[in-house]
C-alpha cells in the first residue's frame, strides 16, 4: 500500500495538557494527530465520546516517571484519519501532550 503524504504547516502549539477534552471536532480538517501520556497513571483515550475507565478505544501506559518520555502514545498520520472529538480519562489529573495537524 502506498503512503499518501499531505503537506501541512498548521500544527497546534505544544504544551502539557490536563483537560479531559484532548481534541475538539476538526470539521474534517485534521490530517494527523498524536497523544502521548506524560503521567505515571494509565491514560484512557476515547474517539467521539466521553472517555472513562470503562469506555475507551485505547489505553496508554504510564511512564516510569512523570514527563520522562516513556508513556504510551497513539495517533493517526496516514490512511483514514478520525476528525471528531477525542477525550481522555485518568485516575488522577490527566497529563499528556497532543499534536494535531490540520489542513
Amino acid at each position: 500500500m502506498a503512503t499518501m503524504i499531505q503537506p501541512s504547516s498548521n500544527a497546534n502549539t505544544p504544551s502539557i495538557q490536563t483537560s479531559t477534552a484532548a481534541l475538539s471536532d476538526s470539521k474534517g480538517r485534521r490530517i494527523a494527530w498524536n497523544i502521548q501520556n506524560l503521567d505515571t497513571n494509565v491514560l484512557y483515550v476515547n474517539m467521539g465520546g466521553t472517555a472513562s475507565a470503562t469506555v475507551f478505544h485505547f489505553v496508554l501506559k504510564g511512564g516510569t516517571g512523570a514527563k520522562d518520555g516513556t508513556g504510551g502514545t497513539v495517533g493517526q498520520e496516514n490512511g483514514v484519519i478520525f476528525t471528531g472529538p477525542i477525550t481522555v480519562f485518568s485516575a488522577g489529573t490527566p497529563s499528556y501532550t497532543v499534536l494535531e495537524q490540520i489542513n
